[in-house]
């Protein structure tokens, strides 16, 4: 197994072709239209384009993807995570032409990325699920009769969803009609099915999860665990290895359950399994993820593992490097996505103008970034992954903090001002964190964020092609030119930089108008035009970059004008509605 094609983007592509590189395998890069530029494009030996912008057309065909694979002569694809990772046909597809498949069987990946049959398997294997259904629901009164039964509030989740989405939350009956509804609609989109079940919704648990691998020998290693509760939208913002205030006799339970799962649907390759803990020390089964998770870094700084080369071992047959390594010191991460926390963590794709990381002792960034580069509707928002390790966990927590004062990030808003927040709280700092606290606890208000020197927009470039041939092959390139203004009066180019400008929020300030906050699609209208609205009722559902967005009237009075239907792309501060 010499090369290996990577079917991802972003920083874990990026990830993945470092390691490869260092074991001395040849890397092939897939990219899109929109990311043609990207670092893990130039990263690679060699890159092929699968298709457009939409993730539908690139980075989710399969069918262009294994047509690559072969016409580069790949022997090994590694799917990183998200797009395809979990994607049980995908993988036998890849295992049915010849090539081979850095995950686990995919029976595993059916079993566990399906939350009700998950479910079952850890029932089978004596773990016992979070409470609620263990059958999908198919109607309201059904789905009214149960939630009686577990007890408000409930958590609807899609059958195959994952990464918070396809996941709703009723804490009353009045809510769980559209709470279903919004979670099928949102699983359907994303996961092409919406099918939806029941769960009790755990308020003030601690999410913590176990970093598992297991071989073709039998080899299986527990590899400690990993703290994700500071989350947001159910998404998770920090990680840290290990688990604050964890018992050994807990780290013991928690590792033996996780394998004990893995065990029942037969799994080989890394994988994690996510439990729900108790104040009490007591906990539940959540969920698999069959695939590497993006916080294996904490993983991999307190252990001293690379966890992208054992799986690449594994996939070779060959057995696991290590038998036993001890933790040591605590590795906390941070996501850096483009999002503004003081707007409900909106997210704000655009052009990064200005980009540079931190570094030092103990400081690792993940990431795709450089000025220039542009954060796409069409994909997550992660940006990079800032990871510290400190002896201590306070250590570790100083040394966040002195990395998140380097940070440099203009252009778009990013999650730095509530890793901020979050890292000197109280709660934080004693480690009681639970999985509603940035809901509950932390206070993040409006914050400008720096909109950076002006770049070239990708509408503001010249589009050029040519045919070169290299080594006898033909290639067809297509390139872009920024297209530079001439400056008035014949004069050169002015090289000081324009005036910094800094915004928060919505550019229209007339009261009633209904603005879009950012770039999306328009997946759901809830009123129409005539109808009597109240302050802060949903107009609109708006998509973008993996996440749904409430857009709301500002104020009570008459929906006078309606711009937008289901289906509609819109740009950012663009005029959806009038409310007088």
């Amino acid at each position: 197994m010499n090369s290996l094609l990577v079917a991802n983007r972003g920083e874990i592509a990026v990830r993945v072709i470092r390691s490869a590189r260092e074991l001395g395998m040849r890397t092939i890069a897939v990219y899109s239209e929109l990311d043609r530029d990207a670092l893990h494009v130039h990263l690679a030996d060699e890159a092929w384009n699968i298709g457009g912008a939409p993730a539908a057309e690139s980075y989710l065909n399969a069918a262009r993807i294994l047509e690559v694979a072969r016409e580069a002569g790949a022997e090994a694809i590694h799917p990183g995570y998200g797009f395809l990772a979990e994607n049980a046909s995908f993988a036998r597809m890849v295992n049915d032409s010849g090539i081979t498949w850095v995950g686990p069987p995919p029976r595993a990946i059916e079993l566990m990325g399906d939350k009700i049959l998950s479910r079952r398997t850890a029932e089978a294997a004596g773990v016992a699920p979070v409470p609620g259904t263990t059958d999908p629901v198919e109607t309201f009164a059904e789905a009214a009769r149960i939630a009686a039964g577990i007890g408000y509030p409930v958590a609807v989740k899609a059958a195959h969803g994952g990464g918070g989405k396809g996941l709703r939350v009723a804490t009353r009956r009045k809510q769980l009609a559209a709470a279903i509804e919004g979670a099928r609609r949102e699983a359907d989109a994303y996961f092409g099915s919406g099918v939806v079940y029941l769960e009790a919704y755990m308020e003030k648990t601690r999410h913590i999860e176990a970093q598992i691998i297991l071989d073709h020998h039998g080899n299986r290693r527990f590899l400690g665990e990993r703290d994700c509760s500071v989350q947001r939208r159910h998404q998770k913002l920090i990680e840290e290895a290990p688990a604050a205030a964890l018992t050994d006799d807990a780290r013991r339970s928690l590792g033996e359950a996780a394998l004990a799962i893995a065990d029942e649907c037969g799994y080989v390759n890394a994988g994690t399994v996510e439990f729900l803990f108790n104040p009490d020390g007591s906990f539940y089964f959540l969920e698999m993820n069959t695939r590497l998770q993006v916080e294996h870094t904490v993983t991999e700084m307190v252990t001293g593992v690379d966890l992208v080369a054992e799986q690449l071992a594994v996939a070779k047959g060959e057995p696991l490097s290590f038998e036993h390594l001890p933790v040591r010191g605590h590795a906390i991460e941070l996501r850096i996505n483009a999002e503004d926390p003081g707007n409900q963590f909106r997210p704000t794709p655009g052009t990064v103008t200005e980009y540079q990381e931190p570094g030092g002792p103990g400081v690792r960034v993940d990431s795709w970034m450089a000025p220039g580069t542009t954060v796409s509707q069409y994909y997550d928002n992660l940006m990079a992954k800032l990871v510290v390790w400190g002896r201590t966990r306070p250590e570790a927590i100083a040394r966040a903090k002195r990395a998140l004062d380097e940070y440099r990030v203009a252009g778009v808003a990013t999650t730095i001002p509530a890793h901020r927040a979050v890292l000197s709280h109280p709660t934080f700092e004693a480690g009681e964190v639970h999985t509603r606290f940035v809901e509950t606890e932390l206070s993040l208000d409006p914050e400008p964020f720096d909109r950076g020197d002006a770049l070239p927009s990708e509408a503001a470039k010249t589009r050029h092609a040519m045919t070169v041939e290299v080594g006898g092959r033909r290639f067809d390139v297509t390139y872009w030119v920024p297209d530079i203004p001439a400056p008035a009066g014949g004069d050169r180019p002015s090289r000081k930089p324009p005036k910094r400008r800094t915004a928060t929020g919505q550019f229209s300030t007339e009261p009633g108008m209904v603005v879009s906050p950012m770039q999306g699609t328009i997946v759901k209208v809830s009123v129409k035009a005539g109808d009597r609205v109240n302050a802060n009722q949903q107009i609109c559902v708006l998509e973008a970059m993996k996440m749904e967005n409430e857009i709301t009237s500002p104020i009570a009075g008459e929906l006078i004008e309606l711009r937008v239907q289901p289906g509609d792309t819109v740009r950012n501060n663009e005029l959806l509605a009038i409310v007088r």
